[in-house]
């Protein structure tokens, strides 16, 4: 994405000047949107999958895809903890630091490799930022070089197969086209629109195994009520 859509929406809604959300254009779907104001939320107003990811978090955290910081300024405010926020978006990241969130970096979490951490989030459907199935070995062998001996990386997703179900419970999904929760997405906000990107939905069974192989035993930590998932990965002991 090279327009930083989010960040231009975080700091409108910051500075007052919120009139509009951002709009995801997806081929095959209804476009959908994302209210800015919920990129604000307390920890009283997120969902039950995001209260519990930040209740198990502990020790040095890194907030991967942080957006306006509302997981990180819970940590370090309210558990006193070691957080860094990370995101793609300085328009984002400007904002975080506005906010009070002392440790912030611009950056693509895989080229980031600076230091280890006890704990790592992805969240808001987190496994998206691994954008296809084919980069899901790349994705966890960069992931344990962040770990430390004893850490977590909480991650959640949704299984979207049921978006592809028909009435007498029957599934219309191209095998020959690939992983049915691979997307491609553009994001739009006022006069500005992204390139596409790839965004990867993944049901549990399939990141469970694809950690197992990458040396992480995974566990299923919390179940949400529209198919969606938190997952708790650890180092696998030798």
């Amino acid at each position: 994405m090279n327009k930083d859509i989010f960040g231009t929406a975080i700091k409108d809604f910051y500075n007052k000047k919120y009139t509009e959300d951002i709009t995801v254009l997806a081929d095959d779907f209804d476009d959908d949107h994302i209210p800015i104001p919920y990129l604000f939320r307390t920890y009283t107003e997120m969902p039950k999958i995001e209260q519990k990811a930040l209740d198990l978090s502990y020790g040095k955290v890194l907030d991967v895809g942080s957006g306006a910081g509302s997981h990180s300024l819970f940590l370090q405010n309210e558990k006193k903890l070691d957080v860094t926020a990370l995101d793609i978006s300085d328009g984002a990241i400007q904002i975080c630091k506005e906010r009070g969130i002392k440790q912030t970096i611009v950056q693509d979490i895989f080229n980031h490799s600076s230091t280890t951490y006890d704990t790592i989030l992805f969240l808001m459907n987190g496994s998206g930022i691994i954008g296809s199935l084919d980069r899901i070995d790349l994705f966890f062998t960069h992931i344990k070089t962040l770990l430390s001996k004893n850490g977590q990386v909480l991650i959640d997703s949704s299984d979207i197969s049921y978006l592809f179900q028909d009435d007498d419970g029957s599934f219309w999904v191209d095998i020959s086209a690939g992983y049915y929760g691979e997307m491609q997405y553009k994001l739009k906000y006022k006069n500005q629109e992204s390139e596409q990107f790839d965004w990867l939905y993944i049901d549990y069974n399939t990141l469970q195994n694809a950690a197992n192989t990458n040396g992480l035993i995974s566990e299923l930590v919390f179940e949400g009520e529209n198919n969606d998932y938190l997952a708790k990965l650890t180092l696998a002991i030798d």
